[in-house]
C-alpha cells in the first residue's frame, strides 16, 4: 500500500508513485496509438491504482491529441470525488497545425488550459507542467520567459491551476525560470519531471542537486528506461518483446538510449533482482526511489499485475553494496538536451 509523500517543500501531498497515462486513450490516435488501451481496458487499472493507494495521475494534452485527457477525466470522475485525487496535465506540444497551437506563448497556454479542463471535465487541475522549457523544442517560438511565467501565474490566480511543474530542461534554464518568477512575485514551480534512471543519470550533475537544494520535488519520467530495465528487451534494442518495444515507438527509444553499457547495466539489474527474489522492474524502481529528492516517479503500466509489482517495489531496501554494483558501469553520456530535446 502506497503512502502519501510531500511534493518538494510545497503543501501538496501525492502518492509515492504517479501513474503515467500516455497509453490510455483511443487506440490508433496519437504518437502512442499502437499500444494505447481504450477506456474499458483502462478502468481495471485505475480501480486497482486507487485500491493500492495511488492517487496521483499524470497526463498531457498531447497524449492521443486530447483523447488521453478525455479518458482519464471520465475514469477519475467515475471512481473518485474530485478532492481525493491529484491530477496533473501538461502544455506545450503541438495540438494541431495552426501556428498558435503549440509552444508556451500566452495564447497557447491560456487556450490550451481551457481545452484541457473541458476534456478532463474538471474545474481545475492540481498541477500544470510545462512540457519542456519555452525555448526547449525545435519548433517553439522563442517566447520571452516573462510571457510564459505571467500566463502561468494568471492561471493560478484564476483557480484553474493550483501548482506548477517543469519538465526536462537545463538546470540553468530552470533556475532562471524560478528566479524570474520570484522576482515578479509569481507562482514558482514545485516539481521537476525529468529524465532519470539507471542508464541515464546525467541529471545527477546539476538538475537533481539544484532541486534538492531549492525544495523542488523530482518526479522522473521513464524510470524503467522504456522497458530496458524491466527486461522488455533481450540484450539489445532489436529484441523487443512488447507492443511498445517492438513497434513504431522504437525510434524514440533509439534516440534516448545510446550508452554502450546500457544492456550491461540492465543485466546487473536482472542479477540483483534474482538475488532479492524480485523482478528487474522492481529493482530499477527501488534504486530510483532511494535517490535524493525523488518523490513520485511516473510509471506506466498496461496490466494490473505490473502496477502491483511496482507498488511492492516501494518497500524494497537495497543495501549499499548492491547500489554500488548497479551504478558501477555507468559512464558519462551526452546530455540529450544538447542534441535538441530529451
Amino acid at each position: 500500500m502506497l503512502k502519501p509523500v510531500q511534493l518538494g517543500n510545497s503543501g501538496l501531498r501525492v502518492s509515492q508513485l504517479c501513474l503515467g497515462t500516455m497509453n490510455f486513450g483511443v487506440p490508433g490516435q496519437g504518437h502512442q496509438g499502437s499500444w494505447t488501451l481504450d477506456i474499458d481496458d483502462s478502468r481495471e487499472i485505475f480501480r486497482a491504482a486507487i485500491d493500492l493507494g495511488l492517487f496521483y495521475f499524470d497526463c498531457a494534452d498531447f497524449y492521443g491529441i486530447g483523447a488521453c485527457e478525455e479518458v482519464i477525466g471520465k475514469l477519475l470522475r467515475e471512481i473518485l470525488p474530485r478532492d481525493e485525487y491529484v491530477l496533473t496535465t501538461k502544455v506545450a506540444m503541438p495540438m494541431g497545425s495552426n501556428a498558435n497551437m503549440s509552444g508556451l506563448s500566452r495564447k497557447h497556454i491560456i487556450e490550451g488550459m481551457d481545452r484541457s479542463l473541458q476534456r478532463l471535465g474538471v474545474d481545475y487541475v492540481d498541477q500544470l507542467i510545462i512540457h519542456r522549457h519555452p525555448h526547449g523544442m525545435p519548433w517553439h517560438v522563442a517566447v520571452p520567459i516573462e510571457e510564459t511565467l505571467g500566463a502561468l501565474n494568471d492561471l493560478v490566480k484564476a483557480g484553474k491551476v493550483l501548482y506548477l511543474g517543469g519538465s526536462s530542461m537545463f538546470a540553468w534554464q530552470f533556475a532562471e525560470l524560478q528566479m524570474t518568477a520570484e522576482r515578479h512575485g509569481w507562482a514558482k514551480f514545485i516539481s521537476m519531471q525529468n529524465h532519470y534512471n539507471l542508464i541515464y543519470r546525467e541529471e545527477e550533475r546539476e538538475m537533481n542537486p539544484y532541486c534538492v537544494q531549492s525544495g523542488v520535488g523530482l518526479t522522473p519520467w521513464s524510470p524503467l528506461a522504456r522497458g530496458i530495465l524491466a527486461g522488455s528487451y533481450k540484450g539489445g534494442l532489436d529484441g523487443g518483446t512488447t507492443k511498445r518495444s517492438s513497434g513504431a515507438d522504437m525510434d524514440r527509444t533509439l534516440a534516448l538510449y545510446r550508452g554502450e553499457n546500457d544492456f550491461k547495466i540492465a543485466q546487473r539489474v536482472i542479477e540483483t533482482a534474482e538475488k532479492y527474489g524480485k523482478t528487474p522492474a522492481q529493482i530499477a524502481l527501488a534504486w530510483l526511489l532511494c535517490k535524493p529528492g525523488v518523490c513520485a516517479p511516473v510509471v506506466g503500466v498496461s496490466k494490473v499485475s505490473q502496477l502491483v509489482g511496482l507498488v511492492e517495489a516501494t518497500d524494497i531496501v537495497l543495501v549499499p553494496d548492491d547500489i554500488d554494483y548497479l551504478e558501477e558501469l555507468y559512464r558519462p553520456l551526452d546530455n540529450l538536451l544538447t542534441l535538441g530535446m530529451s
